[in-house]
């Protein structure tokens, strides 16, 4: 046994108190992603004789082969071979998108596995900070690349994603499969999550309607963009309180997901870590490369890909890279489902949807307004009523703290419906480009 534990405890880790403390520090998102984790047999590796050899082995198998996505980790660098040899761009952003899908869990295993040695307040705000990197690093290489309309979509995409299919998902799957019982869930945990997403809609809403009620777009266009960046900073500050609140001040509210696992040992399987801390840092560190290398791979293929497919670009962000690039969390959200974890579900999908409404898109505006690019939080008018829609549908239908099949098929349906409605719009990626150069006309950054 003592083998088996010794890649961790010859990097002289220690353990920042109980197991049951450490467990707080986790997150919905990293326990839907443990769902699809399989455990590694060390048995071979074992019996390497060579210290360095035998840790260096452990952590490639735990890493690469610890879960049931790695069969999608050869897209990675037939990926990188695809841009290298010049291959058709289409294929490269496929193949891109598939491997970003297992990265995206991984990268959820090691924070967690660096949560072991920090305590479970310092590994809850590590797995709060990079539980969507995927999406932030797309957007941060998007803005570089002067695609604000790209980054609006796919976060947009992601957040109407979570709500309606993931949760809508969870729902039906989780009522299908437990007929004869009452699914329940803790509804003030879904209140907290509700609430902070009607703030993040309010502040979606008022630069639109302020750039409506305006009497034309060069007279409204730079006071829309400052209320944008003031509207980014208070949702920045309300994401930093949540995060106080969820760690800190209510840690209660979020620990009923926590007690009703401990009931199912496959699901809590891993009580320590399989990985030391420097390793975990030394992994994360590369994957988070890798995911930006495929990140810009994928931005800078999109258009080409939108014409070879014959899909707009506005489909393609909202409705394909969310569905492919969350495939993880979205599959490990509709496993707990199955086993009537209604908590964990939505702790993954409201989580992450106001994640992303109120940290990566805020925090997307404050960039570009360092970087000098014109990115403001008028989503236009059909994109947010699209959120609008998703974000009090969503708040209506868990309202009583219970659910059944029907609920989930009802926002199944509106994703549909949503997905259909940007399937048929053809609009340019370029649709905003007028009044951004009015914008920047006044202050003073050319982005044409």
């Amino acid at each position: 046994m003592a083998s088996l534990q010794e890649p961790w405890l010859l990097e002289n880790g220690n353990l920042k108190g109980s197991s049951k403390e450490i467990r707080h520090g986790r997150t919905a998102h990293n326990m839907s992603s443990s769902s699809l984790r399989k455990k590694s047999d060390l048995t071979l590796v074992s019996k390497v004789k060579c210290g360095m050899l035998r840790h260096l082995l452990t952590n490639l198998q735990e890493v690469i082969l610890g879960t049931k996505l790695s069969v999608l980790f050869p897209a990675i660098p037939l990926a990188i071979a695809a841009q290298c040899y010049g291959f058709g761009r289409p294929w490269i952003f496929a193949l891109s998108l598939l491997g970003l899908t297992p990265l995206a869990e991984r990268v959820s295993f090691i924070t967690e596995q660096i949560a072991y040695f920090t305590g479970p307040t310092v590994g809850g705000l590590l797995n709060a900070t990079c539980g969507n990197a995927t999406e932030l690093i797309i957007a941060i290489f998007a803005l570089w690349q002067h695609k604000v309309e790209v980054v609006k979509y796919s976060l947009l995409g992601s957040i109407i994603s979570n709500l309606l299919l993931v949760l809508g998902t969870s729902l039906f799957c989780g009522g299908i499969a437990n007929l004869g019982k009452e699914q329940k869930y803790d509804r003030r945990q879904a209140d907290v999550n509700a609430l902070l997403l009607l703030l993040a809609l309010l502040c979606h809403m008022l630069p639109l309607l302020f750039r409506i009620s305006g009497a034309s777009a060069s007279l409204t266009a730079v006071p829309t963009l400052q209320l944008s960046r003031a509207s980014s900073i208070v949702m920045l500050i309300a994401y930093i309180t949540y995060i106080i609140f969820q760690l800190v001040t209510h840690r209660q509210l979020f620990e009923a997901q926590e007690d009703s696992e401990e009931d199912d040992g496959d699901v809590n399987s891993e009580e320590t870590p399989v990985i030391g801390f420097w390793s975990g840092i030394i992994w994360l560190v590369g994957m988070t490369a890798v995911v930006a290398l495929l990140s810009e791979y994928v931005v800078g293929t999109i258009e080409e890909a939108s014409e070879s497919w014959g899909l707009s670009v506005s489909f393609i962000s909202i409705i394909l890279l969310p569905i492919v690039g969350n495939a993880a969390e979205h599959a490990g959200a509709v496993i707990f489902a199955f086993k009537n974890k209604l908590d964990i579900s939505l702790g993954v999908a409201l989580g992450s949807a106001t994640q992303i409404s109120l940290f990566v898109v805020p925090l997307c505006v404050v960039v570009a307004w360092m970087l000098g690019i014109t990115m403001d939080l008028n989503f236009n008018l059909l994109e947010t009523g699209a959120l609008a829609i998703s974000i009090i549908t969503t708040a209506f239908t868990l309202q009583d703290g219970t659910s059944h099949y029907l609920k989930g098929l009802t926002l199944l349906l509106c994703y549909v419906v949503i997905g259909a409605c940007f399937f048929v719009s053809k609009t340019p990626l370029n649709h905003g480009n007028v009044i951004d150069l009015g914008v920047t006309s006044e202050v003073g950054v050319i982005t044409a």
